[in-house]
């Protein structure tokens, strides 16, 4: 395809370079007189953004201008994103991109990504090849049901595919022309959405589940014959849709879920990490979920998975794992209960509150994913501190203001004994005169790893052992220096290097699995290091 020249080039972010066209470029695309006299190299590019982003004073102002900045210059976004993962992590994910979903149709500059809308059934291949590349390797794909823990947004929720496929190319290499956001709007149940005369969906309330499913179908059979080497990321669907989808093409296609997949293999890594200062092994730690839908049966069914490569039996393992909802702990003998939790349904009398459960079961470790703020409170967090010297606790909700628990508080009701992370992000905490560290759980962590060694081997299947290893190998990327502050999970200013060695573990076990469409190479760390994008302009002439 030949290069567009003049204001049509300027306008093509993917080859835009602004005012680092060179003089010959210039020349030769019909530049001049379009751009200043003056010509930049990337740094000098970069400088000017982080002044005006500095400039501005919220973050959503700067997801904003993050935002555009993509629409326009492509490699500058990925050049600004890269210069300070700690900082910006945070504003073109969670927690800024939850802001910016419940507010997406009066922030919206720029259409990006595909809208397939349940209307347009018998034609989702048609609208795929509306799509302008013809290579796609990776589609995050949302309902936009169940966006973080606010809800239905309805089309609002394309914020997230968009940010997710962002950190697939900025910490995990993989290169930003195999990616493609993708919202299924099937309507809104939201009625504030549906009222609102900003509001770019559908306006209908949500179609039902047999409906939705023959579309998902037609969907995934569309991908597959247009984009045949293309691996489909489930993301925030409603809990049971999840659940059903996962299940229904886990086997068949190369797709995963990262609200249950993701978010079981984020927590196994804290855990791992965790024990190297609680002590003890992975087979002797008792789990007490509180929340029991998609995503905490999902970290429930890797535990178990991991449990089972500990030695344990299945029957063993599932024994330390509790779910609570707000019934109480999910037993055997309760009349209704979710198929996908049935197989951690406990042989004992049921308990109603999370103290009393806490003191019955003593479990190790107390995970939230119930997205109830507050819920682990001073009674809830000092029974974990009487039943374990370092008790894990994990409020794992998003955004903040869902968070079972702070870090301050945490950290305070436990004499800092806990062993804290949480799923949104918080400051370092000044405690008994020491400063510690909380850890984000965010899946981050790991499904740009398993984009990436998805990308680089051209696995035709995502197993769980793949998560296993994304795990196992963000736990190794954490120090004894971060340990030492309390930090379980990898600095966010390294995530780069922490994706590479958890894409290479996960490789490993693509390879090991027969999953590979590529001979294995000798050196399995530098082949996968070769594959990375790395975010400079390319001379056009």
């Amino acid at each position: 395809m030949s290069t567009p020249r003049g204001a049509s080039l300027l306008h093509e972010p993917r080859l835009n370079k602004s005012t680092a066209f060179n003089k010959d470029e210039r020349e030769a695309f019909g530049l001049l007189g379009l751009l200043p006299e003056g010509i930049d190299d990337l740094e000098t590019q970069l400088r000017r953004a982080m002044a005006q982003l500095d400039a501005k004073t919220t973050d959503l102002e700067r997801y904003i201008y993050l935002s555009q900045l993509q629409d326009t210059d492509e490699t500058l976004f990925y050049r600004v994103l890269v210069s300070d993962p700690a900082r910006f992590l945070p504003l073109v994910y969670t927690p800024t991109v939850g802001e910016a979903c419940l507010r997406f149709g009066h922030i919206m500059r720029r259409s990006r990504g595909l809208y397939l809308s349940v209307e347009r059934r018998g034609r989702v291949r048609e609208v795929l090849r509306n799509w302008p590349e013809r290579d796609v390797r990776f589609i995050v794909v949302t309902s936009g049901e169940r966006i973080l823990g606010l809800g239905d947004l309805g089309a609002n929720g394309m914020g997230i595919p968009i940010g997710k496929l962002s950190l697939y190319t900025a910490v995990g290499g993989v290169p930003p022309e195999y990616t493609l956001p993708v919202l299924v709007d099937s309507g809104t149940n939201n009625e504030t959405l549906l009222a609102d005369p900003l509001y770019l969906g559908l306006r209908r309330p949500r179609a039902p589940r047999e409906e939705l499913d023959a579309f998902v179908e037609e969907f995934v059979t569309a991908v597959q014959a247009e984009f045949p080497k293309c691996c489909i990321q489930f993301e925030d669907w409603a809990g049971p849709d999840a659940v059903r989808l996962l299940a229904r093409y886990r086997d068949r296609v190369c797709c995963f879920n990262d609200d249950i997949q993701g978010t079981a293999a984020v927590a196994l890594a804290g855990v791992l990490a965790a024990l190297r200062i609680t002590g003890g092994r992975l087979a002797d730690q008792r789990f007490l979920f509180f929340g029991a839908g998609s995503a905490a049966t999902g970290i429930a069914g890797l535990l178990s998975e991991a449990l089972r490569r500990e030695g344990l039996r299945d029957e063993d393992a599932r024994s330390r794992i509790f779910l609570v909802d707000r019934r109480g702990l999910i037993t055997r003998d309760r009349e209704t209960i979710a198929e996908y939790q049935r197989p951690f349904a406990q042989a004992r009398p049921a308990v109603t509150d999370l103290v009393t459960a806490i003191e019955e079961l003593r479990p190790t470790a107390l995970i939230g994913l119930s997205t109830v703020g507050g819920a682990f409170d001073r009674r809830v967090v000092g029974a974990m501190a009487r039943v374990n010297e370092r008790p894990m606790i994990f409020p794992f909700s998003n955004p903040t203001s869902h968070s079972e628990c702070s870090a301050e508080d945490a950290y305070a009701w436990t004499d800092g004994r806990a062993v804290f992370a949480s799923g949104s992000p918080y400051p370092p905490v000044r405690h008994g005169g020491r400063t510690l560290v909380p850890g984000q759980g965010n899946n981050v962590y790991i499904f740009p790893a398993i984009g990436m060694a998805v990308y680089a081997t051209g696995a035709r299947r995502v197993s769980d052992e793949m998560f296993v290893a994304a795990a196992r190998g963000v736990a190794e990327e954490v120090t004894q220096s971060d340990l030492d502050v309390g930090l379980i999970f990898p600095p966010t200013s390294s995530i780069a290097g922490t994706e590479l060695h958890a894409a290479v573990r996960v490789a490993e076990v693509v390879f090991d699995q027969g999953l590979a469409a590529v001979p294995r190479p000798p050196d399995l760390a530098a082949y996968v290091a070769a594959q990375a994008y790395v975010p400079r302009y390319r001379s056009l002439v």
